[in-house]
């Protein structure tokens, strides 16, 4: 394609997020041009032609990247079909956007490393939406300006809101675990606020406070980690999946001369309620409402880079980075013992 050229893209899974990103593309990102998606389950394929008025629609992965024409692709597919999906498309000469993570498998990681490398014209980007969050985006600044003097210590936690119809433990089996799953954004978060340290050592330790059904596959619904890095920066993570009252993000920046935090109060909107109970705020109620705008920024981002041939801040290697701590977080956990990197 020529610079500046539109970009035609055509999107593989549209489950809750695959929908949201598909909206975005459709309606939402300069440049982009949503032609095709893809899609085993009929019903998905029948909300995209009706919904988004797509009439190329197909019902395996390679059907679609045959279509003509095709620039780029975006995968919210299941994260056991990640790699082998992104290295089909760099085989066909496709840019890639796939959502977190990379893989639940290092060598899988390698493998999509090795073969971006034999592609440098093509892009590549995993979705680690919160480096596109205007208040992360904002702390990140004043680190590196110096706001803060050196910082040394981030806590970080994704917390979803208590789910009674048990969506999550049915993923569970295949989601590589609570810190693959929930803590791989706050892994990511944690490196890149710190200046991407080497991890030396993890330590996670966790408890089934509802969901039992989670001990079938060594999980944990509530999970508590440690990470150390070789230049003497500490990493703290919780993950729940319990919160009665919302999605809960809260990232914590300690520096030598400050801190700063993010989603301290994870508020709705701006009204404040007083009555007999108290004065309180709603709550978030999932992830997608606390990243909405990060989302549209993420994929606007992707888009330009390629249509302006830019080089992406968000690399395979903190994506395999990122997978890398979260193995060692749930090895630990199931061991009980810390975990050398």
């Amino acid at each position: 394609m020529s610079p500046g050229q539109d970009l035609r893209i055509g999107i593989a899974g549209l489950g809750r997020l695959g929908r949201r990103h598909a909206e975005n593309l459709l309606r939402r990102v300069p440049g982009a041009t949503l032609v095709a998606a893809c899609s085993p389950l009929e019903n998905e394929l029948t909300w995209a032609g009706q919904t988004l008025g797509i009439s190329h629609l197909y019902p395996d992965y390679e059907s679609m990247l045959a279509h003509e024409g095709l620039d780029a692709v975006f995968l919210v597919t299941p994260t056991s079909l990640h790699a082998g999906q992104i290295i089909e498309a760099l085989r066909s000469g496709k840019h890639v956007f796939c959502e977190k993570p990379l893989s639940l498998d290092l060598d899988d990681c390698r493998r999509v490393n090795a073969e971006a490398a034999l592609h440098p014209q093509l892009k590549v980007m995993i979705g680690f939406v919160r480096r596109f969050d205007a208040s992360y985006q904002d702390a990140y600044e004043k680190i590196r300006s110096g706001s803060i003097g050196r910082p040394f210590m981030v806590y970080s936690q994704t917390c979803d809101q208590y789910d009674p119809d048990g969506f999550f433990v049915k993923f569970a089996p295949s989601s590589g675990g609570i810190f693959l799953d929930c803590s791989v954004h706050d892994i990511d978060l944690a490196r890149w606020l710190l200046g991407n340290p080497k991890p030396v050592r993890v330590f996670a330790s966790g408890t089934i406070a509802i969901h039992q059904e989670l001990q079938a596959c060594r999980d944990v619904d509530n999970g508590v980690a440690i990470c150390e890095f070789e230049n003497g920066c500490i990493a703290t993570f919780y993950a729940s999946r319990t919160m009665p009252h919302g999605h809960e993000t809260v990232t914590e920046i300690t520096g030598t001369a400050g801190r700063l935090t993010v989603g301290r109060n994870p508020r709705r909107n701006r009204l404040e309620i007083a009555d007999a109970a108290g004065i309180r705020n709603a709550c978030t109620a999932n992830f997608f409402e606390r990243f909405e705008a990060a989302f549209l920024t993420e994929a606007i981002y992707f888009v330009d880079a390629i249509r302006r041939r830019r080089r992406l801040s968000l690399t395979l290697d903190d994506a395999m980075e990122a997978t890398r701590i979260g193995i060692a977080l749930r090895e630990s956990l199931q061991s009980k013992l810390p975990s050398a990197l």
